[in-house]
């Protein structure tokens, strides 16, 4: 499968991650003004999504992002605003519509959402959720938020909330809803999931090949004929940076990489944080570090071999400096973008 270029769409990811400035560590306020700027920056260099994640831990500001958006909505005119991961389990879907009703009312129609499960889960606690119920959950949730944007009166009953009977929300969002993914971390069954549903893959892939996610893509393919749904788009969300050079990006990413894969082998169990697999990861791994065209090459591999129509980088990182937030973002809108279209362009003329 060729990707066609002009369908390719490179956007943001962010959790929201503290940065600093001049060694000075960010207020949470200052982030969130931050991100309101680099999602204005990113519009302003033509790249086509800003999104934001939902966390409930030290050091993260995302944890209201339906208002996050609102804000970036009212400061900008194009760029689509979306979420990285939202955690349907510990969301109500009433509200949730409800909200991001009012986010693609307030952006004129860019509105989108990335439905997860949640590989961090500290908002089970925070709410009042029980681990035990993680998949039924989920799966309750997403069946009623799905019909409550497919159907203009919903009368349903669960096992976690309230019924309703003969309900219609307000605001009410277009017709069929706003575009929904659901965010998988490789899990079968979540693949499975949303090709039932019949809904957009949204990748997380932040450790080792890329192509080993290729199984995942050929079953949600398959799944997606099996239940009689045509072709949805297929995105990969990665971590990375873009910076002037290749040298300048690896040394840089590696001083904020370390501490977070450090963190992340103590609460999950992921593999160790050594220069030598760091090295891997950049080699042939998840993570896009270095100059543009190292970053363009890299993506545009990934949308051949992954049946990609959208690449978002995960641009921040616990305390990485403001300036090289803004850089990466830059050189990924007026570099990188347009060098992966080059490329796709290219594989369509040469079949």
């Amino acid at each position: 499968m060729v990707v066609r270029a002009t369908e390719f769409e490179i956007g943001l990811d962010s959790f929201g991650e503290v940065a600093t400035d001049g060694g000075r560590t960010l207020s949470d306020a200052d982030t969130i003004r931050l991100q309101i700027q680099e999602a204005q920056l990113a519009e302003s260099v033509g790249l086509d999504v800003y999104s934001v994640g939902e966390h409930y831990r030290e050091g993260h500001t995302d944890s209201a992002t339906p208002v996050l958006l609102a804000a970036v909505a009212a400061s900008t005119e194009k760029i689509k605003l979306g979420t990285s991961v939202t955690v349907l389990s510990t969301n109500d879907p009433v509200r949730l519509y409800q909200s991001f009703s009012t986010v693609d009312a307030v952006s004129n129609g860019r509105a989108e959402i990335v439905l997860g499960r949640a590989s961090a889960t500290d908002s089970f606690p925070l709410f009042g959720y029980d681990l035990a119920d993680y998949e039924r959950l989920f799966e309750e949730r997403l069946d009623l938020f799905i019909r409550l944007q497919r159907e203009e009166r919903v009368t349903w009953s669960g096992d976690f909330r309230p019924p309703l009977v003969d309900q219609r929300l307000h605001p009410r969002m277009p017709e069929g809803g706003i575009p929904t993914w659901i965010g998988v971390g490789g899990s079968p069954p979540s693949v499975i999931r949303a090709a039932r549903y019949g809904l957009p893959l949204m990748m997380a892939i932040i450790g080792g090949r890329p192509q080993r996610f290729a199984g995942n893509v050929e079953l949600y393919l398959r799944a997606l004929q099996q239940f009689g749904h045509s072709m949805q788009p297929i995105g990969q969300h990665s971590l990375g940076l873009v910076a002037d050079t290749d040298e300048e990006a690896r040394e840089l990413w590696w001083v904020y990489w370390k501490p977070l894969v450090e963190q992340l082998a103590r609460e999950r169990g992921f593999y160790a944080a050594t220069r030598d697999r760091y090295e891997r990861e950049l080699d042939e791994g998840a993570l896009f570090v270095g100059s543009p065209e190292t970053v363009a090459s890299k993506i545009a591999t990934m949308a051949r071999d992954l049946h990609l129509s959208r690449f978002d980088l995960k641009y921040d990182i616990l305390h990485l400096p403001r300036r090289a937030r803004a850089r990466s973002i830059e050189l990924l809108g007026s570099e990188v973008a347009p060098r992966v279209r080059e490329l796709l362009a290219a594989d369509r003329v040469a079949t």
